[in-house]
């Protein structure tokens, strides 16, 4: 097994994203296939099981078994959650905030991730359209 941890924590964030990108593009494509493509019921799904995912990892892994490893943490929540999803990561980290009583701050990162977000999309659509 590889003792340095310069090594295995990449290796870990690693093979959890290939898992959760996988996981993603599958389950984006039967949802697709089963439901159509009027709504993004796929990206829903994955946005909601990936918050879920996140909430219940964090709080098993921090409070009831402190003896998970840092590798196996990472690999779960930045490596297979951060790739199936980076809203779960958005939530937790508004949580966070919330429970920190920092009820500003968590407004302006909820609601300003979401608007500027899509400001931002939309601002990279003109950018690319000036590309002509």
């Amino acid at each position: 097994m590889i003792s340095d941890p310069h090594l295995r924590i990449p290796i870990a964030i690693s093979l959890g994203a290939i898992a959760g990108a996988l996981s993603r593009y599958y389950l984006t494509l039967w949802f697709a296939k089963t439901f159509g493509i009027s709504f993004p019921f796929g990206t829903l799904f994955i946005n909601l099981t990936g918050c879920l995912g996140m909430g219940f990892f964090v709080t098993f892994a921090l409070e009831r078994v402190v003896a998970i490893s840092p590798e196996v943490r990472l690999m779960v929540t930045t490596g297979f959650l951060g790739a199936y999803t980076t809203f779960s990561t958005y939530g937790l980290e508004s949580v966070m905030l919330l429970r920190e009583g920092s009820f500003t701050a968590a407004g302006f990162y909820w609601a300003g991730s979401a608007i500027l977000g899509l400001i931002s999309i939309q601002l990279g659509v003109i950018l690319a359209g000036l590309l002509k």
